[in-house]
C-alpha cells in the first residue's frame, strides 16, 4: 500500500463527476426510451439527445484537458496487467463517451429526422438519408450502450477496488483527500 499525492486538477475532477452523472442519466434514460411505446417516449427522446449532444461536448473538453494535464501516475507497485487494464479501459471510456454520440447523431441524421434539443435547439444534419445506414447505425448504438454501461461496472469495481482494499490513492486523486474510507478514527 503506497499513498500518492498527486491527484487530477479540480477541473478534471468536475468533468469527471458531472459527465459521470449525465452519462448514469443517459443510460437508464435509454433503457426507459427503448422499453416504453408511451407518451413520454417523446419527452425522453429529447432528453436523451439533449444529454448525449452535452457528453459529446463534455468528453472533447475533458480529452483536450486530459492531454493538456495528463493524469497522476499509477502507483509503482500496481501489477503490469493492472496498468494495461487501467490505461486500456480508459482509452475505451473515451471513445465510448465520442463515439456513442456522434454514432445518435448520425443515426438520426441517416433515418432524416430532425434532431432538436432542449430550447428548441437544432443540430444539422452530419449523414445523409439511408435507411441501411440508419439500421446499421441503430444498431451500434444500441449494443455500445451496453457495452458502455458494463464498462463503466467494471471501473466502478476498480475504484471501490483501489478505495477499499489496496488504498493506495487512485480513487482520491479523482475525488479528494478528505474523501478517502477509513477504518480507525481520526
Amino acid at each position: 500500500m503506497t499513498e500518492r499525492t498527486q491527484s487530477f486538477t479540480l477541473f478534471q475532477r468536475v468533468l469527471h463527476w458531472l459527465m459521470a452523472i449525465c452519462i448514469l442519466a443517459m443510460l437508464f434514460i435509454g433503457v426507459g426510451m427503448v422499453s416504453t411505446v408511451m407518451p413520454k417516449y417523446v419527452p425522453l427522446l429529447v432528453t436523451h439527445k439533449t444529454l448525449g449532444m452535452a457528453i459529446l461536448v463534455l468528453a472533447l473538453i475533458r480529452l483536450v484537458v486530459r492531454l493538456r494535464y495528463g493524469a497522476p501516475p499509477l502507483p509503482a507497485d500496481l501489477p503490469q496487467p493492472m496498468k494495461l487494464a487501467a490505461v486500456a479501459s480508459h482509452y475505451l471510456l473515451y471513445a465510448m463517451f465520442i463515439g456513442i454520440p456522434l454514432i445518435g447523431w448520425g443515426m438520426l441524421s441517416a433515418a432524416d429526422y430532425p434532431i432538436v434539443l432542449y430550447g428548441g435547439i437544432r443540430v444539422p444534419a452530419i449523414l445523409p438519408q439511408s435507411d441501411f445506414l440508419h439500421t446499421l447505425l441503430w444498431n451500434a448504438h444500441f449494443y455500445l450502450g451496453f457495452a458502455l454501461f458494463a464498462l463503466i461496472l467494471m471501473h466502478i469495481a476498480a475504484a471501490l477496488f483501489h478505495a477499499l482494499i489496496r488504498r493506495d490513492g487512485v480513487f482520491q486523486s479523482m475525488t479528494s483527500q478528505r474523501f478517502a474510507f477509513r477504518t480507525e478514527p481520526e
